[in-house]
């Protein structure tokens, strides 16, 4: 907007007149946004830990990779674990000859239904101790539990690891769940599967839609809220754990007459707008304001559908002073 170069008192200027621009109020739907920050978690996170005492002998990944589930990521010293199923497989061959020899004799009365119950036992015991012997070969193999993205590697080869020691973390970014609170207010009108636009101080313009999973069941009554998760697809894998995020759901959308926030004039606890009638003439007009957006405001009362009131030149103008409409707008 190019104002005149000589700025001069209020209404006063050139002709008399002040230049404005002016918003022809009008009725719009007016969406009722309720905010809330949000801290942003994985879907599913986990430290990835050894579960035996072992020397490390193979490390199957690097920092920030990223794995589907089950894939081996560590293999652990596995040799005497090995020779120990080697030399049952080799009893279990055995074991399993003895009985079919027994069984014959037992078929033909040389040998008795102990012998062959004691022989059985054996080769059930046998299978047991390989089953253990198999779980433990399978626990030197540490393995992703599920898909996601790999942190920061903590071993090496040739380290000793015990239970409980970190080897990395993973995280599952493809879905990334937001706990945030809104005040008790808005508790009827929030429900289970609710849609949520969220944005980023990351991502300046960008956003990022999903929907509510869980409400709470309690409010807490210290704070007169209630907790709130919501849940955002992430394929990208722009968002990540600990990220904040300004979340908004949509309360209501309100049939409302609006006019742009700087058309209201506060004066102590009242709000006026410069109304502009035929005559060109700067009206003062007390005005009762309802909900707020950004950059908008809706009006209760005071003014009507398409009347004009000063958005830019509030500050130069007087009750019943003369303007100059320099341009009319009038679309949200």
């Amino acid at each position: 907007m190019n104002w005149p170069a000589q700025e001069e008192q209020p209404g006063q200027l050139g002709t008399g007149e002040t230049p404005v621009v002016v918003y022809a109020a009008s009725q719009q739907p007016f969406p009722i946004v309720v905010e809330a920050l949000g801290t942003a978690t994985a879907n599913e996170s986990v430290n990835i830990t050894a579960q035996r005492a072992q020397t490390v002998t193979k490390v199957l990944f690097e920092d920030g990779d990223l794995v589907k589930a089950n894939q081996p990521l560590l293999e652990l010293s596995n040799r005497a674990e090995t020779a120990r199923l080697n030399e049952l497989n080799i009893n279990l061959t055995e074991a399993r000859r003895q009985l079919q020899r027994i069984q014959g004799l037992a078929e033909r009365s040389a040998a008795s239904q102990q012998l062959l119950d004691e022989q059985d036992s054996k080769v059930e015991a046998i299978l047991a101790q390989r089953e253990v012997a198999k779980a433990i070969l399978q626990e030197l193999v540490v393995s992703a539990p599920f898909g996601g993205r790999l942190g920061v590697r903590q071993v090496s080869v040739g380290s000793l690891v015990r239970p409980g020691d970190i080897v990395t973390t993973l995280d599952d970014l493809s879905l990334m769940k937001v706990d945030f609170s809104i005040s008790e207010t808005h508790f009827a009108s929030i429900q289970d599967g609710q849609s949520v636009v969220s944005t980023s101080i990351a991502y300046p313009g960008e956003i990022f839609v999903g929907k509510i999973t869980n409400i709470d069941s309690r409010i807490d009554p210290r704070t007169r809220s209630i907790q709130v998760r919501a849940q955002i697809p992430n394929l990208e894998l722009k968002l990540r754990p600990g990220m904040l995020l300004q979340m908004n759901l949509e309360k209501r959308v309100l049939d409302a007459l609006v006019v742009p926030e700087g058309a209201i004039v506060p004066e102590g606890d009242r709000q006026f707008v410069f109304v502009v009638n035929g005559d060109n003439k700067a009206i003062k007009t007390q005005v009762e304001i309802g909900e707020r957006k950004p950059g908008w405001v809706q009006i209760v009362s005071g003014i009507e559908v398409g009347q004009t009131v000063i958005v830019q030149g509030t500050l130069r103008v007087r009750d019943g002073s003369g303007v100059k409409v320099l341009d009319v707008q009038g679309d949200v």
